[in-house]
């Protein structure tokens, strides 16, 4: 048996506070009062979900679509706090996919935080690609996307898709086989992304980046997900993907329909995808902003700083909407007896002291 003793955590949003945490067989097992009397010096916190991750620790997993790359890709993750990923694929060609898809299916087997694949392409519109590459988009089939599925057997957990651009068929087979579909690298107006949202697409990609903007005469699809009861939006709290203000105003308008991801990326020197550091952002090598250097942590803290979020709905935003939306709750369920020991200890400034994943402590 794990104990942690002496530790705080949120319950219900509240800050319980003098609590030892018992863990056994992967799971909480117990809470109990601490018998110290000292002031608890850690938070306890849930581990983080990032549904949307290029690539860790030198590799892109597009680049170099092996097993090696993904047992780094988690093995980094997990020392930086995110318990659960999907690995993404920007727009790329037929093969690459079917690699990528190929590697996913053989590594599922031994899987730890991999949770499966994000396809962010190649079905976007072409006016709105940010750093996608403009000659792999194409309209989608509905055969394409059964092959494609088919082919997948279950590792495809989600899919950026430019609902003005492709046929509402494909859409709807895409949701009927149980892929989270998120609208986004589109230039939908306000009336197609609203009709898109009602027809089932769940969420967003990377709200305010790459699709049409907000205008007092051209709502776009800001306005839309703002305006819509159950539409969701991803967002990159990095301060240079989305200015800090503007995550502060979404954050108020969307509420628990907001949530964190890191779109991050690595340095990479090969293929159509060839980022670069510049400071504490990605470019390529025109110079076009693409993927983060955030972790799902500094997401967290640049929440709390500089954007007037509260620290426990920070963390929400990292770990309970992402999964709800996924249908991984059990994975992040919080701190409660019978979760799942999937927990980070932080320290006073929140920096990260302890990953617990399925109740055994990850060296960081």
């Amino acid at each position: 048996m794990l104990n942690l003793s002496n530790t705080k955590f949120y319950l219900n949003d509240w800050l319980q506070e003098g609590k030892s945490i018992n863990i056994q067989d992967g799971k909480i097992v117990s809470i109990e009062n601490s018998e110290s009397k000292n002031s608890s010096d850690v938070l306890v916190v849930p581990g983080f979900i990032d549904l949307q991750i290029y690539g860790a620790c030198g590799r892109l997993f597009s680049a170099e679509p092996t097993l090696e790359s993904l047992a780094i890709m988690e093995d980094d993750l997990l020392k930086r706090g995110t318990t659960g990923f999907l690995a993404c694929m920007a727009t790329n060609t037929p093969e690459v996919f079917n690699a990528c898809i190929a590697t996913a299916k053989q590594y599922r087997q031994q899987a730890r935080n991999f949770l499966g694949l994000h396809l962010e392409g190649p079905f976007l519109n072409p006016k709105r690609l940010g750093a996608h590459v403009p000659e792999f988009v194409r309209r989608a089939t509905l055969d394409e996307i059964k092959a494609l599925l088919d082919f997948g057997d279950g590792v495809i957990k989600m899919m950026t898709i430019a609902p003005e651009c492709n046929d509402d068929e494909v859409i709807q087979y895409l949701l009927d086989h149980g892929v989270l579909v998120s609208l986004g690298h589109s230039n939908a107006t306000f009336e197609q992304a609203t009709s898109a949202y009602n027809s089932g697409i769940q969420t967003t990609t990377h709200l305010f980046n790459a699709m049409s903007p907000v205008h007092h005469r051209e709502p776009g699809i800001p306005t839309a997900v703002f305006n819509h009861d159950r539409a969701m939006a991803s967002i990159i709290a990095d301060g240079q993907h989305v200015d800090f203000e503007v995550v502060k105003f979404a954050k108020k308008l969307l509420k628990e329909r907001l949530f964190l991801i890191t779109d991050a990326v690595t340095e990479c020197a090969s293929g159509p995808y060839q980022h670069v550091k510049n400071g504490d952002k990605f470019v390529m090598p025109d110079g076009t902003l693409s993927g983060s250097s955030l972790t799902m942590l500094k997401a967290v803290k640049n929440c709390v700083t500089h954007c007037e979020i509260e620290l426990c709905e920070a963390i929400n935003m990292a770990t309970k909407y992402p999964a709800r939306l996924i249908g991984l709750e059990h994975l992040t369920s919080g701190i409660a007896a019978g979760s799942e020991a999937n927990i980070l200890i932080l320290d006073e400034a929140l920096n990260l002291k302890s990953t617990i994943f399925k109740g055994e402590q990850i060296s960081i």
